[in-house]
C-alpha cells in the first residue's frame, strides 16, 4: 500500500542542554495527534524519545501558542527549555530578533541574546501556596519536609532541596518520593542543588511524568529564585546543571533564563 502524506507526521527533534523534545508544528493545521501518540513517541527503545513534547500552534496576538505534554502523556503549563528551543526556530525562520509566545503560563517574551544564546522571560514566580499550589496553607520558604525545601511555581510546581553535595544524591529514589509528596496535588519538579561560589550553583533535576533529566529551564528559574529568597544567592545566577550551563535573572519583569538551544534533525512518525 502506498504511503500518503495523511499517514506521516511531521516532528522536529530538538534539545536545550541536553533536555530534549519532539516539536510538533500546527501552524498550517491539526496533526491528529493524540495522547497514545505522544505516549508512543516518548518511547526512547520503541519510538523517538524525548523530555518533552511541544506543540506550535498559530498565535493570535502572539507569535504562536505553544502546548507541553510530559513522557507518560500528562500535559505541562511550562517549559522553558523547549520555550527557548521554539523561540530560536521562530526567529531563524521570520528574521525577528524579538517575539512573544503563548502558554497556559501566559504571554512570554523571547529575544536574541547572541552568541547563539536565547533567552526567555518566564514570568514572575508563584511564591503564596495556592498559586504553586500546595495541598493546604502554609509558609513556601521552608516546607515541613525533612530537608526544609522551598516550594515555588513556574506555571508549574517545584520543591527545591537546598543539600551539601547534590552528587551524592539518589536523585532516581529522591525525586519519585518527592513527586508524589501529599502537599503537592498536582505532583511536582524536584530539584537539589548545591553552592558552589557566589551566585553559582550546581544542580540536578527530577521532572514529574519525567524522571530525571539533563536540564530544566523552569526548574533553574525556581531554584535560582529558592535561592535568592533564602540569601544563598543574588537574583542574577549561573546553574551548572547535568547538561550544561543556563543562566538566571529574577529581574522586576520576571524571571530571564538565557542558555544555548540545538535543533538536531527533522523526520516523520508513521501514523500507521
Amino acid at each position: 500500500m502506498q504511503e500518503t502524506r495523511s499517514d506521516r507526521l511531521p516532528f522536529m527533534k530538538m534539545h536545550g542542554l541536553g533536555n530534549d523534545f519532539v516539536v510538533i508544528d500546527e501552524r498550517q493545521g491539526p496533526s491528529g495527534l493524540t495522547e497514545d501518540i505522544v505516549v508512543a513517541i516518548a518511547d526512547r527503545h520503541r519510538g523517538i524519545g524525548f523530555d518533552q513534547l511541544a506543540v506550535i500552534r498559530p498565535g493570535h496576538f502572539t507569535n504562536a501558542e505553544l502546548v507541553f505534554y510530559n513522557a507518560d502523556g500528562s500535559t505541562s503549563a511550562a517549559c522553558g527549555n523547549a520555550t527557548r528551543c521554539i523561540a530560536r526556530f521562530l526567529m531563524e525562520e521570520s528574521g525577528d530578533a524579538h517575539l512573544t509566545l503563548k502558554t497556559e503560563r501566559g504571554v512570554l517574551f523571547a529575544r536574541d541574546a547572541g552568541n547563539g544564546l536565547t533567552s526567555v522571560n518566564m514570568g514572575k514566580p508563584q511564591l503564596e501556596w495556592q498559586e504553586i499550589p500546595l495541598a493546604h496553607e502554609m509558609e513556601t520558604l521552608e516546607l515541613p519536609i525533612d530537608g526544609a525545601p522551598t516550594a515555588t511555581g513556574m506555571g508549574n510546581p517545584h520543591c527545591s532541596f537546598f543539600v551539601d553535595d547534590a552528587e551524592a544524591v539518589d536523585l532516581a529514589t529522591f525525586g519519585a518520593t518527592h513527586e508524589h509528596h501529599p502537599l503537592y496535588p498536582q505532583r511536582t519538579n524536584v530539584q537539589v542543588a548545591h553552592l558552589i561560589g557566589p551566585d553559582h550553583l550546581r544542580m540536578r533535576v527530577w521532572e514529574r511524568g519525567v524522571g530525571v533529566t539533563l536540564a530544566s529551564g523552569s526548574s533553574s528559574c525556581a531554584v535560582a529564585v529558592a535561592a535568592a529568597r533564602r540569601g544563598l544567592t543574588g537574583r542574577k545566577v549561573t546553574i551548572e546543571l547535568d547538561g550544561g550551563t543556563i543562566w538566571i535573572d529574577w529581574a522586576e519583569d520576571g524571571v530571564w533564563m538565557t542558555g544555548p538551544t540545538a535543533h538536531v534533525a527533522d523526520g516523520h512518525w508513521r501514523l500507521r
